[in-house]
């Protein structure tokens, strides 16, 4: 078991959060919380990866993450936040996710390839499983088919960021019944250049305008793919 340096000595605080697996997802996570203010105790087998990361997050160490007592040597059992991101080895992040919940590490996420993956790590101690992948190429295949800008669905729910379409142009939201004829709410929106600002009944949508809506998955899908650009005239240019 090999330490990389670190920046401060790795206080366990609320703020303090294990992370297992440095790869591109666990290290963008890692990075994440630094940024947030938030301690981070990485832990990686691969030396180079500690290397890489010592002088960016709070502590890193090189350990194999399914050995118990390597685990208990770390301390583990003094995090209450973990997020194992270990990629292609299911072995590997299976027995991890064990042996933190067996540590009593009282919230742990958990990275899955595949949706028996995922049960299994559920069965076996995470509090949450997430797909990166998938996640990611749901928000991809929705910004390619459609106008969404970005979005975000979690248990049939969705967020998302649209051009605002052409129905909304010029009307006061609360005389465009979008909630009852769309089955959406219009959160925010923003001007071209301005900042985003929560809607209220009096708003007014223009072209150009970005918003932000929710409603259910379909309904988001549906409401997004309206037209949102007025029919271009013979003479206007592309």
């Amino acid at each position: 078991m090999a330490i990389g340096k670190r920046r401060g000595g790795p206080r366990r605080s609320p703020e303090s959060i294990l992370v297992v697996g440095l790869g591109r997802f666990g290290s963008a996570v890692a990075l994440s919380l630094i940024e947030m203010d938030k301690e981070v105790m990485a832990i990686d087998e691969n030396a180079e990866l500690v290397q890489r990361f010592a002088s960016e997050l709070t502590h890193v160490v090189q350990a194999d993450t399914t050995d118990e007592e390597a685990l208990r040597q770390l301390g583990v059992d003094s995090f209450d936040r973990a997020v194992v991101a270990i990629g292609s080895d299911i072995e590997a992040s299976v027995l991890t996710v064990l042996a933190l919940s067996e540590a009593g590490v009282e919230e742990i996420w958990a990275k899955a390839i595949t949706p028996k993956h995922g049960k299994i790590l559920a069965r076996v101690g995470a509090h949450h499983v997430v797909y990166p992948e998938r996640a990611m190429g749901k928000r991809v295949a929705h910004q390619i088919t459609g106008s969404l800008e970005d979005y975000l669905e979690f248990e049939g729910y969705a967020l998302a960021r649209i051009q605002a379409p052409t129905v909304l142009w010029g009307v006061p939201l609360g005389e465009s019944e979008v909630r009852s004829r769309y089955h959406i709410t219009v959160v925010g929106i923003r001007a071209e250049g301005q900042k985003y600002t929560y809607t209220d009944l009096d708003t007014i949508a223009h072209r150009g305008d970005e918003l932000i809506i929710s409603g259910s998955t379909k309904a988001v899908e549906k409401f997004s793919a309206l037209p949102h650009d007025a029919p271009r005239r013979p003479h206007e240019e592309l």
